[in-house]
């Protein structure tokens, strides 16, 4: 309990390097919350920032903790070959409503090395019409890798975008054997 009578939500955070560079993870008591891209020192300061104010505490650097450890053991297994479905606690918090009914059926609904398409996926939560909206909880995705968001693509073969990059889709799909490894 805070000052205030409050429950304190405790959030730690640690980056670990991977095949599609620096990854910032970040969880609670109640599971990984936020995998963030390209976690220079300018693009993790900004997400513990938000982070901080969206839970009311200041981020904690701490990669050796409970809350952590298996998340990063599974995120280098995922990297290295070894792993094709994460089995983590989950906190959901950051995404509510249509967003996270479409990112929970990503992540029960579409396994290691297959692909869906948007529509596809807009009809699987009861909504045909709703391609566009599922691209933008896509990009909402706070949890991107673990809720496998690269594994969604356009219906006429394009790769469609993502929030890491078109490169880093490349490469999560070229590791899951969706597409080739590029040639250089």
């Amino acid at each position: 309990m805070d000052s205030h009578g409050q429950n304190e939500q405790r959030v730690v955070w640690a980056v670990v390097d991977s095949d599609i560079g620096p990854l910032l993870l970040a969880a609670t008591g109640e599971g990984l919350v936020s995998v963030g891209f390209h976690a220079t020192d300018a693009v993790r300061d900004k997400a513990l920032d938000r982070l901080g104010s969206r839970f009311g505490t200041e981020p904690v650097e701490a990669p050796e903790s409970p809350l952590l450890a298996e998340a990063i053991r599974q995120v280098a297994a995922y990297f290295a070959g070894e792993r094709k479905d994460f089995e983590l606690p989950l906190d959901w918090s950051l995404i509510s409503g249509f967003n996270r009914q479409v990112l929970r059926e990503l992540a029960s609904g579409v396994p290691y090395g297959s692909v869906v398409g948007y529509g596809d996926l807009a009809r699987r939560v009861g909504q045909p019409r709703a391609a566009q909206a599922v691209g933008v909880a896509m990009g909402a995705n706070p949890l991107p890798v673990v809720v496998p968001c690269h594994r969604v693509v356009e219906s006429d073969g394009g790769i469609g975008g993502f929030g890491g990059g078109l490169e880093t889709k490349r490469k999560l799909l070229a590791l899951e054997g969706v597409l080739p490894e590029p040639l250089f």
